[in-house]
């Protein structure tokens, strides 16, 4: 009998020692909840974060930009910039215009890359200028630039470069893919093709 007592009693202690490491586990685990909880959502932020880094890099490969670099800064320089930006762009705007795919638009201007140099050529000729152009297909660094209502981060671009004469002057920019190039309005000012609006909200926001 006295060892029945004696069991039923450490039985009880053993039971009520359970109860006691077992509440205190869960005050544990309630303390470190907090921490378990914005460790992972610090987590799920960070994996957030590379992923659209890792796609704002991807997508530089779809912009196909065009750069005009001028002679120099001097204003009779930068006047025949805007010359033979108007010519190229005049030139380039139907060759793209139901161009959907980045790598053939590569390769129209990659063709045309010898006609566009005779352009820019001509341009300057007639506007008594015999210092001469050059046309590549470049990839180069790029700081981030805004364009109308687009921003391109900074990073490295596919670009057409036309460069006159020294090529040392402020240059002219746009994105010759998908086609965002301002083109001449009324006035001497610059506005938006319709067509141009039309292909970013195809190409881009799909």
């Amino acid at each position: 009998m006295l060892f029945m007592k004696y069991n039923f009693k450490l039985r009880g202690n053993n039971h009520a020692k359970r109860q006691i490491k077992e509440k205190t586990m869960k005050e544990k685990l309630k303390l470190k909840s907090p921490l378990y909880i914005t460790i992972a959502i610090f987590v799920i932020l960070l994996i957030v974060i590379l992923i659209l880094t890792a796609c704002a890099q991807g997508e530089n490969t779809q912009y196909l930009r065009l750069h005009i670099r001028a002679n120099s800064n001097l204003q009779t320089d930068q006047d025949v910039k805007y010359e033979v930006r108007d010519a190229v762009i005049n030139y380039l705007t139907p060759l793209l215009h139901d161009v959907t795919n980045f790598d053939y638009a590569m390769s129209v201007v990659e063709e045309n890359k010898g006609a566009l140099e005779e352009l820019c050529e001509r341009v300057l000729e007639e506007n008594n200028f015999d210092y001469g152009a050059t046309v590549r297909l470049a990839r180069e660094q790029f700081p981030a630039r805004t364009y109308g209502s687009i921003t391109l981060p900074d990073g490295v671009y596919d670009a057409i470069i036309i460069e006159l004469g020294s090529g040392s002057g402020d240059n002219w920019w746009c994105v010759a893919f998908p086609p965002l190039c301002f083109v001449s309005a009324p006035g001497g000012e610059f506005s938006y093709k319709s067509i141009i609006a039309e292909l970013w909200e195809k190409y881009v926001k799909r």
